[in-house]
């Protein structure tokens, strides 16, 4: 399955750090760009911050202009300008999506994802959400958004082509325990679970509770690997937002805390087996 969006999220973000870099590079001040081209204080600033949606080509060109870019580097950028323009489907789900963690879930190369109590998103059943956000205080239409716009979260892991990413999932036994919809339901999400922990991109590990607590991690974490030299990003969730983590020496030790809780963890063939355990007495 192709996305027409994706890389836009990733593209968007390098177009605000190299325009920083060119700026730098040029001895201008923000502000002193923004009177050079007439524009309105806080502007240039804002795309410096990557607080934009779609950048627009003319204001690109103009920036580029006054930065006296090189040819390479004009070409880079209005190419980055280009791809960051693209309509991301999520941006149909302003209330569901309240930041860029769909864009960046999208154009990753790696996913890894601790979760505690939940199931990850990506790995859930319809039946396995719609229990989930029933215990929720959000209105029915919002419920409604929200199970549409995960199912179509999901559909990064069937592409076919070269976007597929690698997916790392630890998960404790307590969210497969939880009674999240009926039996049945849980089953299937078990079932579900073990297909998925088949494909060859698809990484799942579980802390049991006969091996303790949760070591590592022990709040839900979402850490994204892009192609090439893309810096990683990090988004934590809490019970009212999702927030993200760039600076790189917060992302280094989540990643050395996801390896801890990985080596934590059953292995992904003895996961398997152990999910098929519980599958069994749920039946």
């Amino acid at each position: 399955m192709s996305d027409d969006a994706y890389g836009a999220t990733v593209a968007k973000r390098r177009l605000a750090r190299r325009l920083t870099e060119l700026r730098h590079r040029s001895g201008h001040t923000a502000n002193h760009i923004c009177d050079l081209l007439d524009w309105g204080r806080g502007k240039v600033g804002r795309f410096e911050a990557n607080q934009w949606k779609r950048p627009e080509m003319s204001d690109i060109r103009d920036l580029l202009r006054i930065y006296d870019a090189s040819p390479a580097d004009r070409e880079e950028l209005e190419q980055l300008a280009v791809q960051a323009r693209a309509r991301p489907w999520w941006r149909d789900y302003p209330d569901v999506f309240e930041n860029e963690f769909p864009g960046f879930e999208n154009d990753a190369a790696r996913i890894r994802v601790f979760m505690p109590l939940l199931i990850p998103g990506l790995l859930q059943t319809r039946d396995y959400l719609e229990a989930h956000l029933r215990f929720g205080a959000r209105p029915p239409t919002w419920r409604q958004r929200a199970t549409v716009a995960r199912m179509r979260r999901q559909e990064v892991l069937d592409r076919v082509d070269s976007t597929l990413p690698r997916v790392e999932v630890v998960l404790t036994e307590a969210s497969l325990m939880y009674r999240w919809g009926s039996n049945a339901d849980r089953r299937d999400q078990i079932d579900h679970l073990i297909d998925l922990a088949g494909r060859p991109n698809v990484d799942v590990r579980i802390q049991r509770f006969d091996d303790g607590p949760p070591q590592g991690m022990f709040s839900p974490v979402n850490i994204f690997d892009f192609p090439g030299s893309e810096p990683s990003i990090v988004f934590t969730e809490t019970d009212t937002a999702i927030q993200e983590v760039s600076q790189p020496e917060l992302v280094d030790s989540y990643n050395r805390t996801f390896d801890r809780a990985c080596e934590s963890a059953l292995e992904p063939p003895d996961t398997t087996g152990y999910l098929r355990f519980l599958a069994q007495r749920l039946e």
